[in-house]
C-alpha cells in the first residue's frame, strides 16, 4: 500500500483542471517535506509545521469560493472539514496542518471572498456563500477530489470549527445533514445577528458616554471579584468558577466610595454601564431581547469592531457612508435577518441528521466574551425539547461547558482538548474532542467526559474534567484531585425553563 500511495502522490498534478459543478483546480502539487513545511503565512489560523508528505490542492468553486485540500500520503480514510471564523477570507491552516499529520484528508474554504476584499458583504452572492453555501460546496468538491485521488471512498467525514467555524458546523448539521458523520462545534453563537446587536449597542453606548466607558482594568477587577466570590462553589478553590449560572454577585460591592475614582473599585457611571451590559439587552420598548451575561463574563472594551460595522454598512444597508450612530436595536436586527436570513444557526429541527446517525459535540466557554454562553445553552435546551428530551438528544448531540475558558481558548481555565485551534492529542478520545467524536461515530461510544489541559510554555500545567451539560464538576474537598460530574439542579432548571 505504501508504494501504491507514493505512486498516487506522484500523480497529484492529475487533479489539475476543470471538474463538475464549476470546480476548478488551479494548483495540485506534491509536498514532500525534508524537515517541516509551512504554507504561506496569513493573518489568522497560523499553521503548525507539517511533516507528512501530501498533495496540496488549491482551487475555486463558482469563481469566488476558494478552497484548499491537503491529501496525505498515509491516509486514514477520513475526511475533515476545517471551519473559519470572524469575517473569514482565509483558510484554517491551523487545524489542517495539525490533522493532516494524523492522516486526515483536510479541506478549508475562505467562505467565498478574500480577507483583503473591500466591502465584500455588499455582494449578495458573497453573503450567502459566507452564510452557508461555501462550506457545503467545498465539502462536495473536496470529497469528490479525495476519492478520485485515492481511488477509494471516504469512510467517514467530520467537521471542526469554533466561533464562526462553530456556526458553520451548526449550519452543516441543520442544512446539509448528509455532509458529515460527525460535527465538532465550538462557541457557535447560534443566533449571531442578535449577539451582534448586543455587541454593537453596548459599544455605541460607551462611545456616546465616554465617562461611563469601561476599561480593561474595570473588567479585570469585576472578573476577579466574581471569581473570589464564587470559586468555592464546586468544593475547591482553584481560581476557576465551575458553574457561573449558580453564582450570585452584588455589583454594588464594586462601587467606589465618595472621592475615589478607580483602583480597587469602579466609579458610579462606569458601574452603571457594567450593570446595563451584564443585564438583559432591552429593545426600544423595554422588553428583554436576550438573557444577559452570566456573572464574571467580561466583554471587549472600546468602540464597535470593524466587522460589526461592515455587517450593517455593507451587508444590510449597502452604504459605505452608513452612520453607526443611527443604529436601532429592533429595526436593525430585523433588517439583518432579512438581508442574511441564513446567518443564524438556531434551528432545532435536525431529524435528518438524527436519522442518518450523525453525532455532534458542542463546546462553549463559560467565560466567552464574544459568543456568550447563554445563547448556546438556550439553543441546546430548545434542541432537547424539539428532539424527544435531553436523554434522547444525548444519543445525537452533547454539550460540554468549559469553566474559565474565553472565546474558543484562553482564560484561566484548562482550554486545550482537541477543539478547533487547540493542541491535538492524536488518537486519544479522553483528551481530544475530535477523537472522542470519531469513537462515538465509528464505535458507538458516546463521550461521558472530556479532559481539558492547561498548557504553559508548551507543557501541561494542570487538567480539568469537562462534564456533559447539565452536569457540573463537584469536588469532595481539598484532597479530591479529580472531582466527579454530577447533574446540577441549577443547570437542569435552565434546561427546563429555556
Amino acid at each position: 500500500m505504501g508504494k501504491l500511495l507514493a505512486a498516487t502522490l506522484a500523480g497529484c498534478a492529475a487533479l489539475m483542471g476543470q471538474h463538475p459543478d464549476q470546480v476548478v483546480v488551479s494548483s495540485a502539487a506534491a509536498v514532500q517535506p525534508s524537515d517541516n513545511w509551512l504554507p504561506t503565512a496569513q493573518r489568522a489560523y497560523s499553521p503548525r509545521p507539517v511533516s507528512a508528505p501530501l498533495c496540496r490542492v488549491e482551487g475555486t468553486i463558482e469563481g469566488n469560493i476558494g478552497f484548499e485540500l491537503w491529501l496525505p500520503q498515509d491516509w486514514n480514510r477520513r475526511y475533515l472539514g476545517a471551519g473559519v471564523g470572524g469575517d473569514a477570507g482565509v483558510f484554517n491552516y491551523a487545524d489542517m496542518s495539525l490533522r493532516v499529520n494524523e492522516g486526515f484528508a483536510v479541506a478549508s474554504t475562505d467562505s467565498g471572498h478574500k480577507a483583503g476584499d473591500a466591502r465584500w458583504m455588499a455582494d449578495a452572492k458573497a453573503r450567502v456563500d459566507y452564510e452557508h453555501r461555501a462550506v457545503h460546496l467545498t465539502t462536495v468538491a473536496a470529497r469528490r477530489l479525495t476519492e478520485a485521488f485515492y481511488g477509494a471512498p471516504v469512510s467517514h467525514a467530520y467537521f471542526t470549527g469554533c466561533s464562526g467555524g462553530g456556526r458553520q458546523a451548526l449550519k452543516s448539521l441543520q442544512n446539509y445533514p448528509a455532509d458529515f458523520d460527525g460535527i465538532l462545534a465550538g462557541a457557535p453563537g447560534p443566533y449571531m445577528p442578535l449577539q451582534s446587536v448586543r455587541m454593537m449597542w453596548f459599544a455605541l453606548l460607551q462611545k456616546w458616554s465616554p465617562d461611563a466607558a469601561l476599561t480593561d482594568a474595570d473588567w479585570t477587577l469585576y472578573e476577579a471579584r466574581v471569581t473570589q466570590a464564587c470559586d468555592a462553589g464546586d468544593g475547591r478553590v482553584d481560581g476557576i468558577v465551575e458553574n457561573p449560572a449558580a453564582c450570585t454577585f452584588d455589583l454594588a460591592t464594586l462601587e467606589c466610595p465618595a472621592g475615589l475614582t478607580g483602583g480597587d473599585c469602579i466609579p458610579a457611571p462606569r458601574l452603571a454601564m457594567l450593570r446595563a451590559i451584564t443585564s438583559p439587552l432591552l429593545d426600544e420598548s423595554g422588553a428583554a431581547m436576550d438573557g444577559g451575561l452570566f456573572p464574571g463574563v467580561r466583554t471587549r472594551p472600546g468602540p464597535p469592531s470593524p466587522l460589526l460595522r461592515a455587517m450593517w454598512a455593507d451587508g444590510v444597508f449597502d452604504d459605505p457612508h452608513w452612520d453607526e450612530d443611527t443604529f436601532q436595536r429592533s429595526r436593525d436586527l430585523a433588517a439583518a435577518n432579512r438581508a442574511m436570513p441564513e446567518l443564524r444557526a438556531d434551528r432545532t429541527a435536525i431529524n435528518a441528521f438524527v436519522r442518518l446517525g450523525g453525532k455532534a459535540i458542542i463546546y462553549q466557554g463559560w467565560a466567552d466574551p464574544s459568543t456568550n454562553a447563554g445563547p448556546t445553552i438556550d439553543w441546546y435546551a430548545g434542541l432537547a425539547r424539539a428532539n424527544g428530551g435531553l436523554e434522547q438528544l444525548a444519543q445525537t448531540a452533547r454539550l460540554f461547558m468549559v469553566p474559565g475558558m474565553y472565546h474558543c481558548a484562553g482564560g484561566p481555565g484548562a482550554d486545550q482538548f482537541g477543539g478547533s485551534g487547540h493542541a491535538a492529542f492524536p488518537g486519544d478520545p479522553a483528551r481530544d474532542a475530535l477523537w472522542a467524536l470519531i469513537r462515538w461515530v465509528e464505535q458507538g461510544e458516546a463521550p461521558q467526559t472530556l479532559t481539558a489541559t492547561r498548557l504553559e510554555n508548551g507543557a501541561p500545567a494542570f487538567t480539568r474534567t469537562l462534564c456533559p451539560f447539565p452536569s457540573a464538576l463537584q469536588f469532595e474537598g481539598p484532597d479530591d484531585a479529580q472531582g466527579a460530574c454530577r447533574v446540577d439542579p441549577v443547570l437542569s432548571a435552565i434546561m427546563s425553563a429555556s
